[in-house]
């Protein structure tokens, strides 16, 4: 017989051993456990030594393996945890980051009282930025584009699964338009931004998995998605609108320029809890 316990012990050690970290084994593992067969760090104190089925190893042991071959294990178990909520993601999308999660506080606390609110989230992947600002926000209109369709077919489910209400559209933020000036209070992205030439320097799980078109950038342009993000926001914002950015550390002062050429004030860069330039937030005049 083999218990819950001893099975989790064993995938732990796989895990360790794929990631290099026995840290990020036992967190991955507790991931594997807990979204494939509902056994989560409760279940396994109070119940570790009851008895592990067959039929359940072979499940845990499939995504498992998946995850030994260099997959991310959100996309091996079909989902990643953003602000307490379940996402489904594939490799259309980008598995959600801890990080990203400030754009959404940031948001909240400043307009968590205001009612008659508009928010565009441009590059809107999963969805998770646009559907966790619909659920806090309740008097929030939330809209959300992405140039890939499959993406949006992905955070639409979500969307679903999750009670949000969120408006979806296909649009390259690239190219786009304003339909109409002064029509948001708040343009809010997490654009592409890692270039080209920092792709060896990351892990094999992120750069052989995760979609490229939503990674990275030319190296002779680093900012270009920030660039027409803010020229559209400079027409789509009503007066005294803001636009939250997700940046790459590399180019804090290069992001301040750009925003204020683009006639951006009350700048701010702003540093995540590593201690990384990660964040831009500027107010329209």
């Amino acid at each position: 017989m083999t218990t819950a316990a001893q099975y989790f012990r064993a995938v732990c050690g796989r895990m360790a051993s794929a990631f290099g970290s026995q840290a990020e084994g036992e967190a991955a593992a507790r991931i594997v456990f807990e979204d494939v067969a509902g056994y989560d760090r409760k279940y396994l104190f109070m119940n570790g030594e009851r008895e592990i089925t067959d039929f359940m190893q072979a499940k845990i042991d499939a995504v498992v393996k998946r995850v030994e071959g260099g997959e991310p294990v959100q996309y091996a178990v079909g989902t990643a945890r953003f602000m307490g909520l379940d996402f489904a993601v594939t490799q259309a999308v980008l598995v959600p980051r801890p990080e990203t999660a400030w754009l959404v506080d940031a948001i909240t606390d400043r307009y968590g009282q205001q009612r008659d609110l508009s928010v565009l989230d441009a590059g809107t992947g999963s969805g998770c930025i646009a559907i966790a600002l619909a659920r806090a926000l309740p008097f929030c209109r939330v809209t959300a584009v992405d140039i890939s369709e499959a993406a949006l077919e992905v955070a639409r489910s979500n969307a679903e699964a999750l009670g949000a209400d969120v408006d979806f559209r296909r649009a390259d933020i690239l190219t786009a338009r304003p339909e109409r000036e002064g029509e948001y209070d708040i343009v809010v992205s997490n654009p592409p931004y890692i270039c080209e030439s920092e792709r060896a320097e990351m892990e094999s799980r992120v750069a052989d998995h995760e979609p490229a078109l939503a990674l990275f950038v030319p190296d002779s342009d680093p900012l270009e998605f920030y660039r027409a993000i803010a020229r559209f926001a400079a027409v789509a914002l009503k007066p005294g609108g803001r636009v939250y950015f997700e940046i790459n550390s590399r180019f804090p002062e290069e992001m301040r320029a750009l925003l204020e050429a683009e006639g951006y004030s009350d700048i701010e860069i702003i540093r995540d809890y590593k201690g990384l330039y990660r964040y831009a937030v500027a107010f329209k005049s």
